[in-house]
């Protein structure tokens, strides 16, 4: 982390952090750069929506979606020296047991999250999609910091931990109350509540990965990787159970971007997943979903303007993401 700089001169002892606050500053990054890729999932979420009315297809959707972003990656690869040796250090560490083979699995629980996008936005709506997500990601966390199964090693659920993820989910609920489906359409909320889950399992996952590749470049191309096939595949039983796909690829390129931002996302979390956890990143990224959710609805044209519940669910939802954010950096001081 940068040294503090100051135009006097070094400042004198007294007034320096102390090592053991310095935790807590990194925690606070951490959240931040949370916020910024949540904001990116509100976004992803509508263009993955959109993409798939067109298409016709919530898997074609994805498949494009997944598959743009591999070949940037790969790309990327191809001129990146670090990111090839991240990728046989990869490949060492499942040989000799550093990584197991299941750690490396996580683009199959982030190529379900695109596929729900596709296959359930349209539905459900933005709101309703976006409460079922979080409160599967805000769950999941807990439980995956409880176990451990993060970079991080074993998080304990302290009672400011515990209260974060009930604030959030109330928030949210509050937050998009304005938007909720028909009766008939709830069902299918359980997808992205389990792509939820998924996502608190596959970021935790990710930042072994990273670890092993010392390269966020090559982890997130391992991610891609998996996701694309298992998207390939489901797309391919979906022709033959349903025929081909009857819409028509859009001429907007936006509609296009899901990759570029899914690229984003999973290099964000793995890079940070081992400094704050898993609850805090999920915290984190579920507070940027609400305000890039407000913002999104503020600003598109034909949107539902957000009304006071709405303004009052985002801002109980900062407070959930700050309650365990500040416990941290107390623990820490």
């Amino acid at each position: 982390m940068p040294q503090d700089l100051s135009l006097d001169g070094p400042a004198p002892v007294a007034d320096a952090a102390p090592p053991a606050a310095r935790p807590g500053r990194r925690a606070a990054a951490g959240v931040a750069l949370a916020v910024v890729g949540g904001a990116g999932i509100a976004v992803q979420s509508r263009v993955n929506g959109s993409l798939a009315d067109h298409v016709g297809s919530g898997y074609l959707a994805a498949v494009v979606s997944f598959g743009s972003g591999l070949v940037l990656l790969t790309l990327a690869l191809l001129v990146s020296r670090r990111s090839r040796a991240g990728m046989r250090r990869i490949s060492t560490a499942l040989r000799e047991g550093g990584l197991r083979p299941w750690q490396v699995l996580g683009g199959a629980a982030g190529a379900f999250f695109v596929a729900t996008q596709g296959l359930t936005v349209g539905v459900l709506g933005v709101a309703t999609f976006i409460v079922a997500f979080v409160t599967g990601q805000s769950l999941g966390s807990v439980v995956i910091d409880r176990l451990g199964l993060g970079p991080g090693g074993v998080r304990l659920v302290t009672f400011p931990r515990a209260v974060g993820p009930v604030l959030t989910v109330a928030a949210v609920a509050i937050a998009m109350s304005g938007g909720t489906a028909s009766p008939s359409a709830l069902a299918l909320a359980v997808l992205p509540l389990l792509a939820g889950i998924g996502s608190a399992w596959q970021q935790a996952v990710n930042g072994h990965v990273r670890a092993a590749a010392e390269d966020v470049l090559a982890a997130t191309l391992v991610n891609f990787v998996v996701g694309t096939v298992v998207l390939a595949a489901a797309l391919g039983v979906s022709v033959l159970a349903e025929g081909l796909p009857d819409g028509a690829f859009p001429t907007d390129p936006l509609l296009y971007t899901g990759g570029i931002i899914g690229i984003a996302f999973i290099a964000l979390s793995a890079t940070v997943v081992h400094r704050i956890g898993v609850l805090l990143l999920s915290l984190g990224m579920i507070a940027g979903q609400i305000v890039m959710a407000l913002v999104l609805d503020a600003v598109t044209p034909g949107a539902t303007p957000p009304g006071p519940a709405t303004y009052v669910g985002g801002a109980l939802t900062l407070v959930g993401v700050a309650v365990p954010l500040l416990a941290e950096r107390r623990r820490h001081t």
